[in-house]
């Protein structure tokens, strides 16, 4: 029908380049605000890769704070665990924003000494980790929200044309990019809690809600992560660190640790397939996303989007040359690209896995 437009909530945006291309920031900004009815202003948010070519072998922190005091005890914090190469206020533009945080940015390595507290054979990532999630529990007022390398996650409370505004997004070039906006409904719409979420360099946006973010949150904690953010999305982010770089899953088996397939399907495989997808679930039950949702997550080296076992979410996909799109609509993708090769919607629980063509 012509004019007809239908919403189940939030919007999903997503770009890359296969070959490394840097892709202006303006092309995320016109995807996502094409979905803009699909979010109420009360979040929003981009993620990007291949931002910061100066300080691409420092993690960039990204945080925000509620008062100058956060900022001091956070910065002894940082101060304290890194050799801080760089700090400086977050380049932002003046708009009309509710309750905006002190945005702070700091490029940093590990500190080379062995500290107080922190095991010494930590990898750099698993230090970093260490350092995030004990800013973010102790630090009332601070919050890290982008934590990776030459990446960084942009987020607030606003419709995605405010934030894109405010961030400045037009600015930046990426090889991949993400987007969200947001309409919540069991959690709070505040600055944290907008998408995407984010750990070392993945990130994540997401479409629906999480039946099983309690069962999630204490599996996680078994591994050292913290939930501090009010919002089921964040554990996302944890459990893909925690099973692609922890567990060393291909992205393939961790999106079937969070959407395995039903027991009566897993009945139907032939004995190698039962075995693998029967071992899944059983030792990472816990780790099963339960409930409607449509995911993107993205990392250093591609995208992949995931639809739950049903497909109670919009997902959309579609292909042009080096260039693959994600969103919750396929208008979002013709926003930017009519022309496609390739556009489908894939099958519930299947994974799209796109991986770069070349070293980044």
């Amino acid at each position: 029908m012509q004019g007809f437009k239908e919403v189940s909530g939030c919007g999903l945006a997503g770009v890359i380049n296969k070959k490394g291309e840097l892709i202006p920031g303006e092309v995320i900004t016109r995807m996502i605000c094409n979905q803009r009815i699909r979010g109420n202003g009360l979040g929003s948010g981009f993620a990007a890769y291949g931002i910061y070519p100066d300080f691409k072998d420092h993690y960039a922190l990204h945080v925000m704070y509620g008062d100058a005091s956060s900022v001091s005890r956070a910065e002894e914090m940082i101060d304290y665990f890194f050799e801080v190469r760089q700090a400086e206020t977050m380049p932002t533009r003046k708009v009309h924003l509710p309750m905006k945080p002190l945005l702070k940015r700091y490029f940093v390595e590990r500190k080379k000494a062995t500290l107080i507290g922190v095991p010494e054979d930590l990898s750099d990532d698993d230090y970093v980790v260490h350092v995030v999630m004990k800013i973010n529990a102790e630090v009332d007022g601070a919050f890290v929200f982008s934590s990776g390398k030459n990446m960084g996650v942009f987020k607030g409370v606003g419709f995605p044309d405010e934030i894109a505004e405010f961030y400045r997004i037009d600015e930046y070039k990426g090889y991949i990019w993400i987007a969200h906006t947001r309409f919540p409904t069991n959690t709070p719409g505040w600055w944290g809690g907008a998408h995407p979420f984010s750990i070392l360099d993945w990130a994540i946006v997401h479409n629906g809600e999480l039946s099983s973010y309690g069962i999630n949150k204490r599996y996680l904690e078994m591994f050292g992560y913290k939930c501090t953010l009010m919002t089921d999305t964040e554990v996302v982010a944890y459990l893909l660190d925690l099973l692609i770089r922890r567990h060393g899953l291909s992205y393939k088996w961790a999106c079937a640790c969070l959407a395995p397939p039903f027991w009566k399907t897993i009945y139907r495989m032939d004995d190698e397939e039962r075995k693998v997808y029967s071992a899944i679930r059983m030792v990472y039950g816990s780790a099963q996303l339960n409930g409607p949702f449509a995911i993107i997550f993205s990392h250093s080296k591609g995208m992949v989007g995931l639809n739950d076992r049903v497909k109670l979410r919009p997902f959309i996909v579609g292909v042009k040359d080096s260039y693959v799109y994600m969103a919750s609509e396929e208008a979002a993708i013709r926003e930017v690209e009519p022309a496609l090769d390739r556009v489908w919607a894939p099958p519930a629980g299947d994974p799209v896995i796109v991986s770069m063509e070349v070293e980044v």
